[in-house]
């Protein structure tokens, strides 16, 4: 027989499941309390990174059906979403959304939502793209460096080469300016050819 369980997810500890659940009971659907899963865990953790939605897994069984309010809650992006509910389809699972009108999403009409839902967010990642591309280069043309800010400037660079040039070594150098080895030995390999350095 066709059992119904409902999946909660909020982000912060602050935060309660309590409104997805009415939003399920309100919506029509029974579900028995011991078969809401609820957990506090960030949107951007990956499916398997969700130690509440791995036990409900192991619960569910073929001809079950399970209850999300939003598409967000099965995943951090379209892509880990589709792939949580092609795993759930082959198990035989339901999964209802509500903020798609209850559709099931592994039913011939859900499944053409999630392919549109995807396409959307495919153009919308590559939109991004574009855009960044284009901002770069955009402040390249205008020489707007980029990459980090260098540790030292003319002047810093300057005392750690003469430091060196004086026969201190790397580490000792190091700490005086309250930096990392790896630090001096960019400045010292990066100096001009004729530059005294150690």
């Amino acid at each position: 027989m066709a059992r119904t369980f409902a999946y909660c997810r909020v982000s912060t500890a602050g935060q309660t499941t309590q409104n997805q659940i009415q939003e399920i009971e309100a919506a029509g659907f029974k579900v028995e309390r011991a078969r809401i899963v609820s957990e506090t865990v960030s949107g951007s953790s990956a499916i398997e990174q969700r130690p509440g939605f791995l036990k409900l897994l192991d619960r569910l069984e073929k001809d079950d059906v399970l209850i999300v309010t939003k598409m967000d809650r099965l995943g951090r992006n379209a892509i880990d979403v589709g792939t949580t509910v092609e795993k759930l389809a082959a198990m035989g699972v339901r999964v209802h959304c509500l903020a798609l009108g209850g559709v099931d999403l592994t039913s011939p009409a859900g499944r053409m939502t999630m392919g549109v839902i995807n396409a959307v967010a495919q153009f919308e990642r590559e939109l991004l793209i574009e855009r960044t591309l284009s901002g770069q280069a955009r402040a390249r043309a205008q020489g707007v460096p980029f990459g980090r800010k260098p540790t030292f400037d003319e002047t810093g660079r300057a005392a750690v080469l003469a430091k060196l040039k004086d026969g201190e070594n790397i580490a000792a150098v190091a700490r005086a300016f309250n930096t990392t080895r790896q630090t001096i030995l960019r400045v010292r390999d990066s100096a001009p050819v004729g530059e005294p350095t150690a």
